[in-house]
């Protein structure tokens, strides 16, 4: 796992508010968009036990900005807050959707543990996709340059 230190430097990149919504389109582990879940939701009241557990998903009703999981096979272990925490084995996608309504992500199965995420994600979101693993480090300052010089030619053409 990669340490949030190596991120203090999000902070710090000239996010431009022109673009809140960043979209996302990458192949990804489920070991990664785990993390970015439980992350983005309940790292800092889960048991520890289910946040070492790579079996162990989050859920939360429709209402508070939906997460499911679609598992061949799923028992629900706990509820804590708003989330309630399930065993999944044989994960075949994964809906995410942040309780602002800012970001909406989909993990799909393609083999075994592998799959790809799509959506749309906030600027706030990109700390814990990166933290998580799901977007590397390199892909978020590339992504940043991107936008910055798509408005910089923006300026130069008006």
């Amino acid at each position: 796992m990669i340490l949030i230190e190596s991120f203090k430097k999000l902070d710090k990149w000239p996010i431009d508010q022109s673009f809140k919504m960043v979209t996302i389109d990458m192949a990804t582990s489920l070991e990664s968009f785990r993390r970015f879940v439980i992350s983005s939701t309940c790292k800092s009241y889960a048991p520890r036990s289910y946040l070492d557990d790579n079996e162990v998903f989050a859920e939360r009703e429709e209402s508070l900005g939906s997460i499911y999981v679609e598992a061949a096979d799923k028992v629900t272990l706990k509820k804590i807050r708003d989330i309630t925490f399930v065993n999944g084995r044989d994960v075949l996608g994964i809906i995410y959707n942040s309780k602002s309504g800012n970001t909406s992500l989909k993990w799909r199965q393609i083999k075994r543990d592998n799959g790809k995420v799509t959506g749309e994600a906030s600027s706030n979101s990109l700390t814990n996709l990166a933290e998580s693993g799901v977007l590397t480090l390199d892909w978020v300052e590339n992504y940043v340059k991107k936008k910055a010089d798509e408005k910089k030619s923006e300026e130069v053409t008006s």
